[in-house]
């Protein structure tokens, strides 16, 4: 970080002396004393050796478990090395936005490169430079669906519960009505989805595979909600496009996803990435950044922002979208984590997430209690019932280094990623076990 070290107090004298000042305390007369803070009552500083310490102890009080069978919407995966290294460099660890596309190249190219693998990857013609995450990519994309005559929002049950409130809060401020579908067997209920779709809905929301793990019947879901003159916007999980048909070979207009399983850790919530993308004809109202490749006055490779409506940028009040900030920082990580993993690499991912999931299942069956809640095909979470009290088991595996999967009002939801060794399920079920007896 050499290039954001603090200027010394030569360099600060000489800036003082320059403006014709002779103190700090000259430079902020003109801002009334009371407005002013004369005491921060800041400690010392400390040398690197010291602050190593604090911030090691402070990291100390954090659990990390040894073993992680839990998702729902966040994911232990594996992230390549090259991933940290890539965005641990100076000239990328701004959230600044490259206005300025003739001192921006190497930003603006990196955020080209995002774009292009997720068209790719999820089937669509056009992405843009990413949203703050997948629940905001969702709610951004039912704006994008409304016109004069059709604003009401269909959101399937099995949607992730954060994606349908923030949906709910945005859709709250614009007086738009959200019509949530229950489920029957784990997924969309059909014959509710075709009843909810009215000449008044612009749009409707479905997840593959849902929050629930299960594999939705994509495809007939799509033509239903076309069939009814609404847009069709699929929530996806990244990882699992490696191994499953695209959005866009289903035929939705818009795709948004959560790009954390794309090189992003945890980080107890965040900052995560929202992938949003579309068909060209919803190119003109797809919101945030996009860079697209021109030539330069010598001929040469360049990028530009384009497609912007100055509204998002200056005359907000007019503006069809409030997204204004620069997730760049993110989208090199999932470009990179693309880039180091491609297709063959996904998709290996995608299937030994799905194939652990499979076997873990099967092992905790052999307890009596823990059958799986729905008999619907799923991809890498399922549901499984639980005889005890599944807080009290969470609790338990917790005091052993394992992080158990999600109790919900249905049951336990477990989760298992290419981490997952076939050791660790093992341990798991035997951990399971002994609490049950």
């Amino acid at each position: 970080m050499g290039n954001y070290l603090p200027s010394t107090s030569t360099e600060r004298e000489q800036m003082l002396a320059d403006l014709g000042y002779e103190s700090i305390d000259d430079l902020y007369a003109v801002v009334p004393a009371e407005a002013r803070v004369h005491d921060l009552a800041l400690p010392e500083g400390l040398s690197e050796l010291e602050l190593r310490d604090r911030l090691g102890a402070m990291a100390a009080k954090n659990t990390v478990f040894r073993s992680v069978f839990r998702g729902a919407g966040a994911y232990r995966r594996f992230v390549p090395a090259l991933v940290k290294t890539v965005i641990a460099k100076e000239e990328f660890v701004t959230a600044y936005t490259p206005y300025q596309a003739e001192i921006s190249q190497g930003v603006l190219q990196s955020i080209f490169e995002y774009q292009s693998m997720v068209c790719e990857l999820t089937g669509m013609d056009v992405s843009n430079a990413s949203l703050y995450d997948g629940a905001t990519a969702a709610a951004e994309a039912v704006f994008m669906c409304q016109d004069r005559k059709r604003s009401t929002v269909v959101v399937s049950k099995t949607v992730n519960p954060q994606t349908i409130e923030t949906v709910r809060t945005y859709c709250e401020g614009r007086d738009v009505e959200v019509v949530v579908v229950p489920m029957r067997n784990g997924a969309t209920d059909m014959q509710a989805l075709a009843e909810a779709l009215d000449d008044k809905t612009a749009c409707a929301i479905v997840q593959q595979p849902n929050y629930f793990g299960v594999l939705e019947n994509t495809g007939e879901i799509i033509e239903t909600i076309h069939e009814a003159g609404a847009k069709a916007i699929v929530s996806a999980d990244p990882v699992s496009l490696g191994i499953l048909a695209s959005p866009g070979e289903m035929g939705a207009d818009i795709c948004v996803a959560e790009g954390q399983s794309l090189g992003l850790p945890l980080s107890f919530g965040g900052p995560y990435l929202g992938i949003i993308c579309c068909t060209k004809q919803l190119m003109r109202k797809l919101p945030g950044r996009i860079v697209g490749q021109t030539e330069d006055a010598r001929g040469n490779r360049a990028f530009v922002l384009t497609l912007q409506a100055r509204e998002q940028h200056i005359r907000r009040e007019k503006a069809s979208s409030n997204v204004c900030s620069n997730e760049a920082l993110c989208a090199l990580a999932a470009g990179t984590y693309l880039a180091c993993m491609g297709p063959r690499g996904l998709a290996r991912a995608a299937e030994l997430s799905c194939s652990k999931a499979h076997y873990l299942a099967e092992r905790l069956a052999e307890i009596p209690g823990f059958e799986l809640v729905w008999d619907s095909p799923f991809f890498n979470e399922f549901m499984t019932s639980c005889p005890i009290d599944p807080h009290a088991l969470e609790q338990g595996l917790a005091e052993r280094g394992v992080l158990a999967g999600l109790p919900t009002e249905h049951g336990i939801l477990w989760c298992t990623t290419e981490l997952n060794s076939k050791t660790q399920i093992d341990e798991l079920v035997d951990m399971v076990r002994s609490a049950v007896r």
